[in-house]
């Protein structure tokens, strides 16, 4: 289960009152990204929006580093939204394993273990593996190129897992064979400014 696009909008609406920031306007563009890639992969481009749209939605709660994967999680379990609640966990986690995460462990060791023991339970799919992907290319202002957004994140918090780098890049090479595109010009890097 996932909300409508009309839904969706306003849970982040509702969450940007609580906790404003940049992560809205990374959220927005994670989803215009998902939504592109999607129309192109074969894959339902609406629940590729969703899901991009809300993969942060734990910051509502406020400005948290890996905290905000296990807020999301229990809040979109609570509107019964499981398959957004899966996406608020394995966004962060494109190798399974919760040591990868980049950023902070300000999580009680009781969410810690929930995230260690959901990842362990889930098997991964396409929609996970996407928003991972347009995650990792989508800036604050805008499209990024995913090796100068993986760079911002490795200088902001001083470390990137070298595994999880590579995975990103497989996943970049793993939706352009999907696509039979270019990743930049699906998703519209040079021509979309407004998100």
């Amino acid at each position: 289960m996932y909300p409508t696009r009309e839904e969706a909008e306003k849970l982040l609406k509702d969450a940007e009152t609580c906790n404003p920031g940049q992560w809205v306007s990374h959220s927005r563009i994670t989803a215009h990204c998902a939504e592109k890639i999607a129309q192109y992969a074969g894959m339902d481009p609406e629940k590729a929006y969703v899901l991009g749209l809300l993969h942060d939605i734990g910051r509502k709660f406020g400005v948290f580093h890996l905290k905000h994967v296990s807020e999301g999680y229990k809040y979109m379990m609570s509107l019964g939204y499981d398959e957004v609640a899966r996406i608020c966990l394995t966004h962060s986690f494109n190798e399974d394993k919760i040591e990868a995460y980049v950023g902070k462990f300000d999580t009680s060791e009781e969410d810690t273990e929930m995230i260690r023991e959901k990842l362990k339970e889930t098997e991964q799919d396409d929609y996970d593996k996407l928003i991972q992907l347009c995650d990792a290319i989508a800036g604050a202002e805008g499209i990024m190129d995913i090796i100068d957004r993986m760079s911002d994140v490795k200088r902001r918090y001083g470390s990137y897992d070298p595994g999880k780098w590579q995975t990103n890049l497989d996943l970049k090479e793993y939706f352009e064979a999907k696509m039979g595109k270019d990743l930049y010009e699906a998703v519209e890097k040079d021509t979309k400014t407004v998100f």
